[in-house]
This record gives C-alpha cells, sequence and structure tokens, in this order.
C-alpha cells in the first residue's frame, strides 16, 4: 500500500482506545482494531498511519463522484450561513430546485418525498402504495412482493421486504404482508433453465404469486434494477419490461429502489433506464450527495401523487421527517448533480465499468472464480470451491482474498450476512474518479490475491 507523507497528530493507540470503549461498529463482528480513516482524494483514502487504500466500494456504494470535492463543502457552507434547517412541513429554495432536477432526470413528471436515508424512503414508498390505494376504494391492497437475495433497508417494513435470511435472524417477526419470488439469478436459476432457452421464469414468477394471493391484495412490486448487495444479480434484458407488463395487468404499482444504482451507478442517470422502463415510484439515496450528507428521496408519479391533494379529512400523506430534506443536504445534492453533469460523469461510469470487466477477464479462469457479472461500474465474482459444481467457496476463501487485498492497498466488498453458505461474492463499485491506471491497480491486487489461494 502507498504511503501518505502528510503529517499528522493522531494518537493511534489511544483513538483504538476510545473506539474499543465507546464504539460500535455497523455489521462488523467485533474487530479490536478497525481501520481507521482520516483523508480521502479522489478514489483513495488515507489511514491514520498515512497509508493510502484504493476505495474499490466507494465507501458503502455512495461517494461516486469521489472523495475531497471542495465544491460540495462549498455548497454546504454556504446554504449554513443562510439557512441551516426547516421542516418540509413547509418549503425552502434548496428542495423545491432539488425537487425540480431529480424529475427532471427520471424523464417524467413525479413528486418527490424527501428522507434521510434508504431504508427510511423505502418505509415511505410502502406507505404511500398502500395509502393510494386506499385512495382509490381498493384498501384490500396492502402486499408488497419482493426478491430473494435483495436487499431493502433496515427498518422494520424495509428489512421485512429484503430478501435475506441472515439479515432477519433474531429480529423476527416483521412487519407483516411482505412476499418474495426467486430472482433473477442465470448463473444459479431456480427453475433449472439456461438464458436463452427459458421463458423468463423469475419474471413469470411476479404473475404467479399475484394470482395465488389475489390481485385485489397486492399493492407494489419493489425490486433493484439489478441487485447489488445481495451478489451482483444482474437481469436479462427483457426482465423489467415483463415485469412491469405484469404490473399494470393486475393493477400493482412498481416501485424501483435505485438507492445503489441511481446517480449514474449503472452508466445512466438510473439504473432502470438501462431497460426502457417507466416506475410508478423510485427510491433514491447514497449517489444523491456522493454520500457527503444524508439524503434519500421517494419519487412518485405525478398522477399517483394527486390522489393526495384533496381536502377531504386524512386524505393527505400523514408522514413527516424531522431532517428529510434539510435545505444543507439539498443544496449540496444539487451541486453533486450538476457536478456529475458538467463532468459527464455518468458517462465516464458506463466507460470504467466496461473497462473494469474487460481487465478483470485476467481472473476469470481461475479455478476459485465461478461467474463474474457487472452492471454500470459496479462488478462482483462469484467464488467457488468447483467451477463444475459451482459449489460455493467456504467464507475462509473469501475472506482471505478480501485481506489479502486490504494488504495490498485495495479495499474490497463481498455479499454479507445475506444467504447461509451464499456469502460468496466479491463487489466492487469504485468512485467515479477512477483512472485506467487505478481500474490496473485494482486487477492486478485481485490477481495476486487469488494467487494467494
Amino acid at each position: 500500500m502507498a504511503e501518505d507523507t502528510t503529517v499528522n497528530t493522531w494518537n493511534k493507540e489511544d483513538l483504538l482506545a476510545k473506539d474499543r470503549t465507546y464504539m460500535w461498529h455497523h455489521m462488523s463482528q467485533y474487530n479490536p482494531n478497525p481501520l481507521i480513516v482520516t483523508g480521502g482524494k479522489g478514489s483513495w483514502i488515507t489511514d491514520v498511519d498515512g497509508n493510502r487504500y484504493f476505495d474499490g466500494m466507494a465507501g458503502i456504494w455512495c461517494t461516486n463522484i469521489g472523495y475531497g470535492r471542495e465544491e460540495l463543502a462549498e455548497a454546504a457552507y454556504e446554504q449554513l450561513k443562510s439557512l441551516a434547517f426547516f421542516p418540509l412541513t413547509q418549503s425552502h429554495v434548496p428542495g423545491i430546485e432539488l425537487s425540480k432536477k431529480v424529475s427532471e432526470w427520471l424523464g417524467d413528471e413525479y413528486r418527490i418525498f424527501f428522507s434521510n436515508s434508504g431504508s427510511e424512503a423505502n418505509e415511505v414508498a410502502f406507505k404511500i402504495a398502500r395509502q393510494y390505494h386506499h385512495h382509490r376504494g381498493q384498501s384490500n391492497r396492502y402486499k408488497v412482493i419482493s426478491r430473494y437475495r435483495a436487499y431493502h433497508g433496515n427498518s422494520m417494513g424495509a428489512l421485512a421486504a429484503t430478501g435475506q435470511s441472515i439479515r432477519k435472524m433474531t429480529y423476527e417477526p416483521l412487519a407483516p404482508g411482505f412476499l418474495h419470488v426467486q430472482p433473477p439469478y442465470c448463473y444459479r436459476c431456480s427453475f433449472g433453465k439456461t438464458y436463452g432457452s427459458c421463458n423468463l421464469e423469475c419474471a413469470q414468477a411476479f404473475d404467479e404469486v399475484i394470482n395465488w394471493e389475489g390481485e385485489e391484495t397486492v399493492a407494489e412490486v419493489i425490486m433493484e434494477p439489478a441487485i447489488t448487495g445481495g451478489g451482483v444479480i444482474v437481469p436479462p434484458p427483457e426482465y423489467l419490461p415483463k415485469v412491469r407488463e405484469i404490473c399494470d395487468k393486475h393493477g400493482v404499482l412498481l416501485h424501483i429502489d435505485e438507492v445503489i444504482c441511481g446517480f449514474g451507478r449503472s452508466g445512466r442517470k438510473f439504473g432502470h433506464q438501462n431497460f426502457g422502463i417507466k416506475p410508478d415510484i423510485v427510491t433514491m439515496a447514497k449517489g444523491i450527495t456522493s454520500g457527503y450528507l444524508p439524503l434519500s428521496a421517494t419519487a412518485v408519479r405525478a398522477e399517483i401523487a394527486d390522489t393526495f391533494m384533496g381536502t377531504d379529512t386524512n386524505q393527505h400523506f400523514r408522514h413527516i421527517n424531522t431532517f428529510g430534506g434539510n435545505p444543507v443536504s439539498c443544496n449540496l445534492a444539487i451541486k453533486n448533480m450538476n457536478i456529475m453533469e458538467e463532468e459527464k460523469l455518468i458517462e465516464r461510469a458506463e466507460q470504467l465499468g466496461l473497462e473494469l470487466r474487460q481487465k478483470l477477464s485476467a481472473i476469470e479462469d481461475h479455478p476459485n472464480v465461478g461467474d463474474i457479472r457487472s452492471f454500470g461500474f459496479i462488478a462482483g465474482i462469484e467464488m467457488v470451491e468447483d467451477r463444475q459444481t459451482k459449489e460455493p467457496a467456504a467464507p475462509a476463501k473469501v475472506v482471505k482474498v478480501i485481506s489479502e487485498c486490504k494488504q495490498r492497498g485495495l479495499i474490497i466488498g463481498k455479499n454479507g450476512d445475506t444467504i447461509p453458505g451464499f456469502n460468496n461474492i466479491l463487489t466492487l463499485s469504485p468512485p467515479f474518479s477512477t483512472t485506467s491506471e487505478d481500474i490496473d491497480f485494482v486487477v492486478r491486487v485481485l490477481e495476486e490475491a487469488f494467487a494467494a489461494l
């Protein structure tokens, strides 16, 4: 790993002692010696010892335009000076302008409800879907259909929508009314089919479940354009249009979760735009501010939102979020989106994704590499014990590759805490500030890490 020669005054042992005493880390098993990050620039971060690492996960799928963009800090600072907070029970200028810009990026007329995180944005969507059907005299429509392997958040409704059993262990029972179907996982097809000789059974499953449950009870279908944290599972091109058709047939809303795939990550402004569909509801977070400040949004087609605009008692959407749509976050998000447009970073993400996938061919013949999948500037490397049987790689091998990468200055991820026995997929989602030389570094380190197995 490279070393940063910047002088700092951190006392690492003192920081670690405080960390062990006071900090409760997210997701991770207990680690007495966590990486303590003190800075970042572009696609690289620096730890308390001055060591530099390439951040192959853009933080947690979010620092899309890269670290150290002073323009974003300045946008936040300028807004802090004029109006640091006001709730969106009324309005403010950054919220208005950001709502308009998000709707324009979606390519249709949407109304935007702001929250702080992807989990919250999805909770808002579930409530809107149920209340919308109630407005139309169909109050029995409350069920939500999701997919196994998908992640939609950590709150009790969003976790119920999540199709990852390990995430739910010890927290159930969760919110009722959430159902799941098989994912479009061509490498491990649940229907025993091969793409090209199938009937898109993975999409038809929605039609079957809606019929079995009774269409009059189903409010919405939620899905990411490509399942990301659940293993980078990318659907065939016909899949989303088929699901859209099924939803229309049954009067079911289609809710697309763009928390990770949105804001350029897929090589388009939003991931669903790769498939030519128009969702009824779109949720987003992470890349909306490139992770610089908390913000999320639930975008709802205008004709759906308009059913909430009457004056009847309780017709309005009875939901509030104190910090959702904070003017500082909104102003920063506008600047973030402007930078993406001005610097053509979405087009760059598409090209970087193609380059990364092409260069990853250097490891695809390794005996422990079963499949490599990509969606825009996201890649997943499915590790196996045996390429013929597709037996998932043992956890120790997956951890070994991640550790070897970290020792060489590369941070990568995996589909942790997903399905027992199938947490075997390495993930990459670098910032758009990545260079061709950075990609060469990533692939070289991965080659060395797999060679060490």
